[in-house]
């Protein structure tokens, strides 16, 4: 309804879903696809993410914005680095919606004034371990519970296979989770998250 008050602006889809949501961008080709976090069935990151191995957001047929009335700290780093053009709170006011859609449509980043303030944190702990002024406690200090427990089980040298059998979630939610951490560690692989597990010894670790 906010976008079909304006004149530029025309809504050729809408999905209840996640691989509908796949299926209408596939064939529709929107300039701008809004996609909620949380959606029944495969979620928006899972949609995004697949857009993305499809090329479209590469070649720039495609700009995602995701929307959440959750946490960004469990879906923003995952969602900018699958590709996405902006982040939204579904808080936002309706100028701020609009701003979006016209800013992405334009190949522009498009981000709320919190997830731009996460964006800026994440610069500086990058340039913090960059020049080694960076503990492996304060690398840990953004991390949610979930996020250490897997931490602490890469430590010990599991896959993703049997992490997801031991935490009894399904193997996309590890991947997903072990980006998260990475991005939020600044560990460049799996290896060097799994280093530093067993330098602090996280929740998940054996003794």
């Amino acid at each position: 309804m906010i976008l079909e008050t304006q004149s530029e602006m025309a809504v050729i889809g809408t999905a209840g879903d996640g691989e509908q949501a796949l299926r209408l961008a596939l064939e529709l080709r929107p300039d701008v696809l809004l996609l909620d976090v949380r959606m029944p069935g495969r979620d928006g990151l899972w949609t995004l993410a697949e857009i993305a191995k499809r090329g479209l957001i590469d070649a720039g047929d495609v700009h995602v914005l995701m929307l959440t009335t959750f946490d960004i700290g469990e879906y923003v780093d995952e969602a900018l680095d699958q590709g996405a053009s902006g982040f939204l709170l579904k808080s936002a006011s309706y100028e701020e919606l609009l701003a979006a859609v016209r800013a992405a449509a334009t190949g522009n980043a498009a981000l709320s004034p919190r997830v731009a303030r996460r964006v800026i944190d994440g610069y500086v702990a990058g340039h913090r371990e960059e020049t080694g002024n960076y503990t492996d406690q304060e690398r840990l200090s953004d991390l949610t519970p979930r996020e250490l427990e897997i931490l602490g089980l890469l430590g010990q040298g599991f896959n993703n296979a049997e992490i997801a059998s031991r935490l009894v979630i399904t193997e996309h939610t590890v991947k997903s989770h072990v980006s998260r951490l990475l991005a939020k560690t600044g560990c460049r692989d799996r290896g060097q998250a799994a280093a530093l597990a067993r330098r602090v010894r996280p929740q998940g670790s054996d003794p």
